[in-house]
């Protein structure tokens, strides 16, 4: 999931972006109408998180522009004004939810799912493929009944390849829906994140790399499902560099402002060692 973070408060803007890094949601940050308007046109999102209160374009007109430009991306205003007036003119606009300042970060990232599951309201909340069971509001994954423990980053690569329900995602577009803008389009993060991921799921390998194109779930002739689950048919394709060492990764998380990606990298890097 991404969401964009449309605040002109540095700090709640900042720590909001953190929160949600901490529960797996790449987060992009806007401080006024007009950058939010940009990231817009620029960058494909899940979800919108508008302060209504914003320099230039306001908080309104923003949400205004979402609704009108049929892109379908839910909108969760915040506001410091909790009179029934005040929201009932925003749900005129298209607004999804309101929550009221100061509010709980928890609460936020609840219903930011809810909001995601309604948007994709043909996605089971707990999704089956190939023997996987994924869990994206508990952040559980098992495998054939088997318990697997993934890092916030791998879980983020695996929910985007099992939504994917099969299909090839390229490596450009898991760097765009798991990480956010400050990574680097250059890094090979999402190949380390990749191999990484293939060796906490164990063997027989269930992601495939199809060459040139990207990575998808190995489904054989399972379909996806929200109930029951079976195995992989083991007819992967391994990629053939995933495992190689990488000189000059840096080992800082992203969210210390750095473009590179913490702790994949190192579990790529020990690959090699």
């Amino acid at each position: 999931m991404r969401v964009l973070i449309v605040e002109d408060e540095p700090y709640l803007a900042e720590a909001v972006r953190d929160g949600l890094r901490l529960e797996a949601i790449a987060a992009d940050i806007a401080g006024d109408g007009d950058a939010a308007l940009e990231l817009l046109g620029i960058n494909s999102y899940d979800l919108a998180v508008l302060d209504r209160d914003i320099p230039g374009p306001s908080g309104d007109e923003v949400a205004r522009r979402i609704v009108g430009s049929g892109s379908g991306i839910p909108i969760l205003m915040l506001t410091a004004a909790d009179r029934i007036d005040d929201k009932a003119s925003g749900f005129g606009l298209g607004v999804d939810d309101y929550l009221t300042k100061p509010f709980e970060m928890r609460e936020l990232v609840l219903r930011l799912r809810a909001l995601d599951r309604r948007r994709a309201h043909v996605r089971p909340p707990v999704r089956e493929i190939a023997g996987l069971r994924v869990d994206p509001f508990r952040r559980e994954v098992f495998r054939d009944g088997r318990y697997v423990a993934l890092t916030r980053k791998q879980f983020a690569v695996l929910d985007v390849l099992v939504a994917a329900e099969g299909g090839v995602v390229s490596a450009e577009e898991l760097l765009e829906r798991a990480w956010d803008e400050n990574a680097d389009p250059l890094t090979n993060a999402v190949r380390i994140t990749v191999s990484a991921l293939r060796k906490r799921l164990g063997a027989p390998w269930i992601i495939a790399t199809v060459p040139g194109v990207g990575y998808r779930i190995d489904t054989g002739t399972e379909v996806l499902r929200s109930t029951g689950g079976g195995t992989a048919s083991g007819g992967d394709i391994n990629d053939a560099g995933a495992a190689s060492c990488v000189s000059g990764v840096n080992t800082n998380d992203i969210g210390t402002g750095s473009s590179t990606f913490g702790e994949d990298a190192v579990e790529g890097g020990g690959a090699c060692a």
